[in-house]
């Protein structure tokens, strides 16, 4: 079966729970699953039960315990409902996660040519190259190495418009009302 790449982007919630569900019926299908989640620690909830489900489904994550954004990108009411927050200077993104993402192409990279998985899901790397820390060629490299039975899934805000082009499939959350905007942080099983 052909596989074929899928990007979740936007500003609406609902990106990463939309790949999640993906893995869920690709699992129930029979097909082997890897979540490998950019940016993102076990501290979200789905960590509590995704490694319980099945044999097939593989979940990884390459994040630290904190969020971080580039200077003015975020308000101070996105401040306090993301809790802890590293801001950095554009060009400038901490090297620790430099680090790790980059560890993570490579990872992904082995993952996809290992024949080990009919879908794989990188979650937030699109995040992760518009914060700069992977590059577009990563990206790409990662495009160039998927089989073409492999189904690749790239999650995260700011889809590029070159990725947006290489993709068979996008769908963009948007936004229409949240009740962030009322003031109301991250609740524990919904949004972490």
């Amino acid at each position: 079966m052909k596989g074929y790449v899928q990007v979740y982007t936007g500003d609406g919630k609902g990106k990463t729970t939309a790949a999640i569900g993906l893995a869920m019926r690709a699992v129930g299908a029979g097909k082997r699953v890897w979540l490998l989640q950019f940016m993102k620690s076990k501290a979200y909830s789905e960590h509590a039960i995704l490694p319980e489900v099945s044999p097939l489904l593989t979940v990884e994550t390459l994040g630290k315990p904190y969020f971080i954004a580039k200077e003015g990108t975020l308000s101070e009411a996105d401040k306090r409902a993301l809790g802890e927050v590293v801001v950095f200077a554009p060009g400038a993104p901490p090297a620790d996660y430099v680090a790790d993402c980059r560890a993570g192409v490579e990872k992904a990279r082995r993952g996809l040519v290992s024949g080990d998985y009919d879908v794989v899901i990188l979650d937030e790397i699109i995040v992760a190259l518009y914060f700069e820390l992977i590059s577009r060629a990563d990206v790409e490299s990662l495009l160039a190495a998927r089989p073409t039975t492999t189904e690749l899934v790239l999650t995260g805000r700011r889809a590029p418009d070159w990725l947006i082009e290489r993709a068979d499939l996008v769908t963009e959350m948007v936004p229409v009302k949240h009740y962030f905007e009322q003031g109301v942080a991250n609740r524990k099983g919904i949004e972490d």
